[in-house]
Parts: structure tokens; C-alpha cells; sequence
């Protein structure tokens, strides 16, 4: 892990070329450009408000939002991954570098869009007026998810190289993954039911609960799960993040023959 990482940061000036590249490919077709990461978030939640006041169901909108657009990083990340290193076959095949650049590039142009999120997020706490939450959470949740995303695409990226069909699989799991995460509702429905104690330590094994709920601490002032329920989470994202570097960097010499 120690190696990775030294490699990421001889390789930083490539690693910040990809990520401008991501970004500019992303919007270089339409009309509003790189407007579109900020308008997204704001489209977003004039949907939200406008859907629910028709069909008038109690739906806490602000918790809601919260959790999509922390969701949608990982979306984004998990849409991405297998063509980190498929779509860039031809750098792959004649040019010497770190391999992990390339997923993590991926994952760090998503992240930009998650920061700007945030701050339309925030913008959209104050003009209604709703009190924040416990501020130190922010950078726990943020590294988590971070530690969640760039294992899962390190996994994602490299499986794709030997198994096309990994895309349609991970849409899948993307979708299952969605609804077994506390986005449009939050931890405390499964914490304050009657469950029992099993099923619920069952849902905290799944990081992204802990993510969600610190996001939701943080912006929301809800409160979080107990301290070991939250680091069970926390525990599971960074061995996510382990088992994706120790995958990655064992199949990677194969990635040019494969390609």
C-alpha cells in the first residue's frame, strides 16, 4: 500500500493531466460546460421539491438530497471503472507507468464533482434554513467513501480487463447496492425498529451506511449509529480499499498482454 501510493505521487503531474482530461471530456459536448457540475445538484433538488409537493408525501427532502448526492459519488465512480483501463488501452499498451494512476484519476475527477455538490448542498441548507450538524465528521465520511470508491474501482477496473461482461454485473450491483444503503431513508428506520441486533451489525457491514449516516451528521445534525456499529463500517471501507490495491497490483503486469 505504501508502494501505491509512493507511485501516485511520483506520477502526480500525470495523475492531475487525467483528471483535467476526465473533466473536459465529460462536458466538452454541451452547452454549459463544466456549469452542468453545479446546475446538476440544483436541478436536482427543484425536481425533488417540486415532485414531492405534487404528490404530497411526507418525505424529509433535505435528508433525502443529502444521501443522493453523496450517493451519486459513488454512482458515478462505479459507472466509470470499467473503462479505466479498458478505455485507455492504447496509453496502457505503449507507455510505462503506474497503472493505478488510471482508476484513481477516475475517481478523483468524480470527487471534484462531489466537493462542488456539497457546496449547493450547503447553499441550499441555508437559504431554508435548516441548523448543521457535527462539522468533524466531514473528513472521516469524505475518506471512507473516498477509501470505498477507489477500492471498488480498482476491482471493478481490473476485472473488466479479463471479463467484459463486468460492466452488466456491476450495474446490477450497483442497483442492489443502492437500495441496501440508507439513501432515501436513514440509518436510524433500521437502528429504531425492531430489528434484531444481528441484522442490524448486518447493515453496518455495509460501509456505505456509515458513510451516509456521518454525511447526514454532519449536514443534518442527525444523529449518527453507535461508535461500533459506525467503525464496523469504517473497518469494512478500508479493507475494501486493501483488497482493491492488493487485486489490482497483482493482475496489472497482464493488463497489456490481455489488451
Amino acid at each position: 500500500m505504501i508502494t501505491v501510493a509512493r507511485e501516485i505521487w511520483q506520477c502526480r503531474e500525470l495523475l492531475w493531466i487525467l483528471v483535467q482530461r476526465s473533466l473536459r471530456i465529460r462536458y466538452q459536448s454541451s452547452a454549459l460546460g463544466f456549469l452542468w457540475t453545479l446546475l446538476g445538484p440544483v436541478l436536482l433538488i427543484v425536481v425533488y421539491s417540486a415532485f414531492l409537493a405534487l404528490i404530497r408525501i411526507p418525505v424529509d427532502l433535505p435528508s433525502l438530497v443529502t444521501g443522493i448526492l453523496a450517493w451519486h459519488f459513488l454512482s458515478m465512480c462505479l459507472g466509470d471503472s470499467p473503462g479505466a483501463i479498458v478505455g485507455n488501452a492504447s496509453l496502457v499498451t505503449k507507455a510505462r507507468f503506474p497503472r493505478v494512476v488510471l482508476p484513481v484519476s477516475m475517481v478523483a475527477a468524480n470527487f471534484v464533482n462531489l466537493l462542488l455538490s456539497f457546496v449547493v448542498l450547503a447553499g441550499y441548507l441555508l437559504v431554508i434554513r435548516h441548523p448543521f450538524g457535527t462539522v468533524a465528521w466531514i473528513v472521516p465520511a469524505i475518506l471512507l467513501q473516498a477509501a470505498v470508491c477507489v477500492g471498488t474501482a480498482l476491482l471493478v477496473s481490473s476485472a473488466n480487463v479479463f471479463f467484459r461482461d463486468t460492466e452488466h454485473v456491476v450495474g446490477v450491483v450497483s442497483l442492489v447496492w443502492f437500495f441496501m444503503s440508507p439513501v432515501v431513508y436513514g440509518a436510524d428506520h433500521v437502528l429504531g425498529g425492531s430489528l434484531p441486533a444481528w441484522m442490524k451489525t448486518l447493515f453496518f457491514l455495509n460501509p456505505m451506511s456509515g458513510v451516509l449516516t456521518a454525511y447526514r451528521a454532519v449536514f443534518l445534525g442527525m444523529p449518527a449509529a453507535p461508535w461500533g456499529l459506525m467503525a464496523l463500517s469504517a473497518g469494512v471501507a478500508l479493507a475494501l480499499f486493501a483488497l482493491g490495491i492488493a487485486v489490482f497490483t497483482s493482475v496489472q503486469d497482464r493488463f497489456g498482454d490481455e489488451l
